[in-house]
C-alpha cells in the first residue's frame, strides 16, 4: 500500500497495482459487477471523485443513469465494452473518452460482453448531495450526507453502503 500521509501528487503504476479493490454491485441491477480502486483520498482530493474501475467479462457497470448534480467522465484504459449513451450504443476501447454534464447530459451505462476485463478511469464531482435518475426503471437515488435514499413515484427506502458491497468469500478475495 502506498504511503498516503503526505497526500501524494503522483502514484506509480506499481502503487496503483497494489491498491485494494472494493467489489461493488448496483442494488438495482443484478448484472452489475464492478471492482473499484478509490484514488481521491490518496491525493487529498475532497471535491473530486476519482476511481479505476474494472468490469469483468459478461458483466455491467452500474445501471443506465444520469446525474442531477455531479458531472462525470470516463477514460477507457484497457479492454473493450459497449457504452449506451442516450438512445445509442457504441463499442468503446482504449483511449476512448466520454463525458457527461449535469443535469442535462444523456443517460449512460457500460456493459462488457467481451472476453477481457474492461478497465477505465472514472471521475467527476463529489458534491455533498446528488440525485441519480434511472430512466428505464422509474427509480431515483439521492446521495446525501445522512445516507442513500432510493425512491420512485410513490415509494422510498433508505439504503446503506453495505447494500452495495459484496461480502468477502474465498471466491472473491
Amino acid at each position: 500500500m502506498p504511503d498516503t500521509s503526505d497526500h501524494r501528487s503522483r502514484l506509480s503504476r506499481e502503487d496503483l497495482e497494489r491498491l485494494p479493490e472494493a467489489h461493488i454491485r448496483h442494488p438495482l441491477n443484478p448484472a452489475s459487477d464492478v471492482f473499484l480502486k478509490r484514488l481521491s483520498p490518496l491525493f487529498g482530493l475532497q471535491r473530486l471523485a476519482l476511481y479505476i474501475a474494472r468490469v469483468p467479462p459478461g458483466k455491467e457497470s452500474f445501471l443506465y443513469h444520469r446525474h442531477e448534480r455531479d458531472e462525470e467522465f470516463l477514460v477507457i484504459l484497457s479492454g473493450r465494452g459497449l457504452a449506451e449513451i442516450g438512445d445509442g450504443t457504441v463499442e468503446i476501447g482504449p483511449g476512448d473518452i466520454m463525458a457527461f454534464p449535469a443535469p442535462d447530459g444523456p443517460p449512460h451505462h457500460l456493459t462488457n460482453p467481451f472476453e477481457n476485463d474492461l478497465v477505465y478511469f472514472m471521475g467527476g464531482e463529489s458534491s455533498a448531495v446528488d440525485v441519480v435518475h434511472f430512466p428505464r426503471t422509474g427509480r431515483h437515488m439521492a446521495f446525501t450526507p445522512s445516507g442513500l435514499w432510493s425512491f420512485g413515484d410513490s415509494t422510498s427506502e433508505r439504503l446503506t453502503f453495505s447494500d452495495w458491497t459484496v461480502p468477502e468469500t474465498p471466491e472473491t478475495s
